[in-house]
C-alpha cells in the first residue's frame, strides 16, 4: 500500500470499476500472484501499452525528418487502441460494476448505492476507456460518505474511496500516465471555452 508521502494525486473522470469482495481471512495475493489473474485479453493490453510505451521513448530522440514517420506510427498505434478497445468492452469482469469518478495512482473513488465496510478489501477490475487502461489490482476501502442529495426523495448514494493494497508498477505507472493525460485534455477543453 502507497503511503500518504507517496500519494498521487486523483483526477475527476468517470469510468468503470468491478469490485468482488475479497475474505479478509484470506492473506492478499502477491503481486506474482496477482499477475497470474490476469484474463488473457488484459495481460495482451498491459504487454501492448508496455511496448509502445518504451517506442514513444525512444521515438523522442529522432530529429525533425521523422517526424512523418512519427506521426504513422501514431495513427498505427490508434488503430490498434481501437482495437483493443472493442476487445475491452466484451470483456466480463468479476464482481459487481460501480460508476468510478475520480482515479489516480494510489486510489480510485466509486459510487455506490449501499455503504462497504472501512478496512475492508476488494479485488478491483478497472476500466478507462478513453485511455485505454484495463488491469486488476486490491484496494481497501478508506473512507465511505454519503453524497448529499438536492432531491430528497432521489435513493441514498455513497462516494467509496478505495486504495491500492496490491498493484503492479507498470499498472501504476498507467494509471498516473492516463491521469496526466486526461488533465491536459480538459485543460485544452477549458481554453476553448470563453
Amino acid at each position: 500500500m502507497l503511503n500518504d508521502s507517496s500519494a498521487y494525486f486523483s483526477i475527476n473522470h468517470p469510468f468503470d470499476a468491478y469490485l468482488q469482495a475479497w475474505d479478509n481471512n484470506l492473506p492478499l495475493p502477491t503481486l506474482a500472484q496477482l499477475s497470474l489473474m490476469l484474463p488473457p485479453s488484459l495481460q495482451l493490453i498491459s504487454d501492448i501499452k508496455s511496448l509502445e510505451s518504451d517506442c514513444l521513448l525512444q521515438l523522442r530522440h529522432l530529429d525533425d525528418e521523422a517526424k512523418t514517420v512519427v506521426e504513422f506510427l501514431k495513427l498505427q498505434s490508434r488503430k490498434i487502441d481501437m482495437v483493443l478497445q472493442h476487445v475491452i468492452g466484451k470483456e466480463e469482469y468479476d464482481g459487481d460494476r460501480y460508476a468510478g469518478s475520480h482515479f489516480g495512482g494510489s486510489s480510485i473513488t466509486v459510487t455506490s448505492s449501499e455503504e462497504l465496510p472501512l478496512g475492508s478489501d476488494f479485488k478491483v477490475s478497472l476500466h478507462i476507456k478513453e485511455e485505454l487502461v484495463a488491469l486488476i489490482c486490491f484496494a481497501k476501502v478508506q473512507s465511505c460518505s454519503l453524497i448529499n442529495n438536492e432531491d430528497d426523495n432521489s435513493p441514498k448514494s455513497f462516494s467509496i474511496q478505495l486504495t491500492y493494497s496490491v498493484i503492479q508498477d507498470a499498472d501504476v505507472e498507467q494509471l498516473v500516465k492516463a491521469s496526466l493525460s486526461l488533465q491536459q485534455k480538459q485543460l485544452k477543453l477549458r481554453k476553448l471555452v470563453p
